[in-house]
């Protein structure tokens, strides 16, 4: 395997396999073409058009778009197409910063292809050596989603109704114990994107990346239940593990490579596909 490789599986996704969802005159999704007829039956939200599926003619403002849609996706779900149901809200928007359209159900956003966003942090330590220990989660083993693999020290998806800032410093203290006056010196270092392919859908995500250098003595305790443990490993053993594994949850791969870009960890004499990991990095 290589960093490359993980790069590629977090953008494995044919795109002539999708077909585009419109609404409020732009495209705010990607349909599998085996759901369109799923999602048109339920016409008081959707309609087929002749390039893909659009919100039904009726839909006219935010609110009604997003009660419309939930009643559908509520149904599909008692049907066993949407799983995981969570009652938690994500925005609709065409690009980050702009107005949301609407909202929808956070479990039901692959299944009609709607572009997340969220947040993942690197916690890190600086040794005396000069060198760079990282935090490390593995996730819960009863988590519905990835059980046990590697994960960033902190990440969560962007709900409805919360700052960026804001989210993470709620992360920081539900899954690591992180005080929020440390949490609020993360920083915040750019972002990544992907369209990855999976059974629910399509998640054609941009997660925003933060660094948060900790204090040597710094412990971090999971309160929420969704990590098993945390372990504190040398950079190079967490470069080894990404590039030659895929025991890392596959977005957040991509979040530590950025890491190991930025930190100098790798670069450009020692990776042959050096211009192509950091140009894949933001590909979605």
């Amino acid at each position: 395997m290589s960093f490359l490789d993980r790069i590629q599986v977090c953008n494995n996704a044919e795109m002539a396999d999708y077909l585009p969802l419109t609404g409020f005159g732009r495209r705010i999704g990607w349909v599998r073409r085996d759901r369109a007829a799923l999602l048109a039956a339920h016409a008081q939200a959707f309609q087929a058009t002749g390039e893909g599926l659009a919100l039904a003619d009726g839909l006219v403002t935010g609110a009604e778009a997003t009660a419309a849609v939930d009643r559908a996706l509520r149904e599909l779900a008692a049907q066993g197409h949407v799983t995981g149901w969570r009652e938690e809200r994500y925005r609709v928007a065409d690009r980050f910063g702009a107005p949301p359209l609407m909202a929808v159900e956070r479990a039901a956003a692959p299944f009609l292809g709607i572009r997340s966003w969220g947040v993942h942090m690197n916690g890190y330590v600086r040794r005396p050596d000069g060198g760079i220990d990282l935090w490390i989660a593995e996730r819960a083993h009863d988590k519905p989603t990835y059980p046990g693999e590697l994960d960033n020290m902190v990440a969560g998806g962007q709900p409805e109704g919360l700052g960026i800032g804001e989210n993470l410093v709620k992360e920081c203290a539900e899954e690591a114990a992180i005080p929020a006056d440390l949490a609020v010196a993360a920083r915040p270092v750019g972002t990544i994107s992907y369209r990855h392919a999976l059974p629910a859908g399509l998640k054609p995500d941009e997660m925003f990346c933060y660094d948060l250098e900790l204090p040597a003595d710094f412990q971090p305790e999971n309160a929420d239940g969704e990590v098993h443990a945390f372990t504190r490993l040398p950079a190079e053993e967490v470069v080894a593990i990404v590039r030659d594994t895929d025991r890392f949850k596959f977005n957040c791969a991509l979040v530590l490579i950025d890491f190991f870009v930025r930190h100098g960890l790798i670069g450009p004499d020692d990776e042959p596909d050096y211009a192509e990991i950091c140009n894949g990095l933001r590909s979605g």
